[in-house]
C-alpha cells in the first residue's frame, strides 16, 4: 500500500472516530492515573464475543461491581459467577472467566499477562481476543481481526471479491499499524459498526464468515434457562420439567453437569455447589 494510500485511509478511520467513536464505553474508560485495567478489557472481550454493545454495557457494569479485581473473581464460587453474568448469554464464556481469573490469581500474581503467546493459555481466550486485550489493555503493537475490522478492510480494500482471506486483511493490517494502537482499533470497531447499518454485512464475502445460529427454538436457548432457573435455587428434574417443557431437557442437563456448569447430587441440581 502506498504511504498517501495508508494516510488517507488512516485519515478517514480516525476523523470518524473522533466524530462519532464510543469514547464513553466503560471499558474505554481509563484508571485515575491515566492506564487502563487489564482485568476490566478481559472481561469486556469475553462479554463481547458474539454479543452487542448495548447489552454488554449494563452485564459489564454489575460483574465489576460484584467483582471489581480478578482476584476477587478466582475466589468468588461459580454459581456467583453464573448467576451474575444470567442474561448475557453464551454461558461458557462466564466459567472461562472464573477459570482464566483463577490461573492468573495463581500462577500470575494477580497481574494479566501482557504477551499474547500467554495469553491464550487461558480458558476461551483465543488469538484474535489475546490480541485485543494486549491492544487495549497494553497499547502494544499487535494485529488481530474481528467482524467489525474485518468489514472495514473488506469495503476499503476488497469491495466485490468473493471468499476474502482472513491472512490478505491481517497483512494490511499491520502495514497500517500506528502507534497509539488502542486508538485505532477503537476506531476501527467503530468505523466497521457504523458500515455495518450503512452498508449491510460485508463479512458475508470473507472466506472465514459463518451465520449465527438463530437462539430461539435453540438447545442454546434451553441452557439459558436452565442456568436462569437454578440461579434463583436448587431444583429437581420434575421442577425443571414444569417450567421448561421441551424434550432436550435432560440432555442439557447431562451436558451442563459434564462442562462443570452445574451439579447433581441425589434428586437436585444446582449452580456450583449450591447442593443440599
Amino acid at each position: 500500500m502506498a504511504p498517501e494510500e495508508i494516510a488517507n485511509f488512516t485519515k478517514i478511520v480516525l476523523a470518524h472516530y473522533a466524530a462519532h467513536g464510543r469514547h464513553d464505553l466503560p471499558w474505554r474508560r481509563p484508571e485515575g492515573d491515566g492506564s487502563f485495567d487489564p482485568y476490566k478489557i478481559l472481561v469486556s472481550e469475553l462479554m463481547l464475543q458474539q454479543t452487542q454493545v448495548p447489552r454488554v454495557i449494563p452485564k459489564f457494569q454489575s460483574f465489576i461491581e460484584q467483582f471489581p479485581t480478578v482476584n476477587d473473581l478466582a475466589q468468588a464460587p461459580l454459581a456467583d459467577v453464573l448467576q451474575t453474568w444470567s442474561g448475557l448469554g453464551y454461558n461458557r464464556r462466564a466459567k472461562f472467566l472464573w477459570q482464566s481469573a483463577g490461573v492468573i490469581h495463581a500462577s500470575y500474581d494477580g497481574q494479566l499477562p501482557e504477551m499474547v503467546d500467554e495469553l491464550v493459555r487461558l480458558p476461551g481466550v483465543g488469538l484474535n481476543t489475546a490480541g485485543a486485550i494486549v491492544a487495549y489493555a497494553f497499547n502494544r503493537p499487535v494485529v488481530f481481526i474481528e467482524t467489525n475490522i474485518r468489514t472495514v478492510f473488506i469495503y476499503h480494500f476488497f469491495a466485490g471479491h468473493q471468499a476474502v482471506k482472513d491472512r490478505a486483511i491481517l497483512d494490511l493490517l499491520a502495514t497500517v499499524l500506528p502507534n497509539d494502537v488502542r486508538t485505532w482499533y477503537w476506531a476501527l470497531m467503530d468505523y466497521g459498526t457504523q458500515l455495518k447499518q450503512t452498508t449491510g454485512n460485508l463479512n458475508t464475502l470473507s472466506k472465514h464468515y459463518t451465520k449465527q445460529s438463530t437462539f430461539v427454538g435453540s438447545r442454546r436457548q434451553v441452557r439459558g434457562q436452565v442456568l436462569r432457573l437454578l440461579g434463583q435455587g436448587i431444583s429437581t428434574l420434575e421442577g425443571l420439567r414444569q417450567q421448561i417443557d421441551d424434550t432436550r431437557l435432560f440432555g442439557v442437563l447431562e451436558d451442563l453437569a459434564a462442562e462443570g456448569m452445574i451439579q447433581k447430587r441425589g434428586d437436585y441440581f444446582a449452580l456450583g455447589n449450591d447442593v443440599p
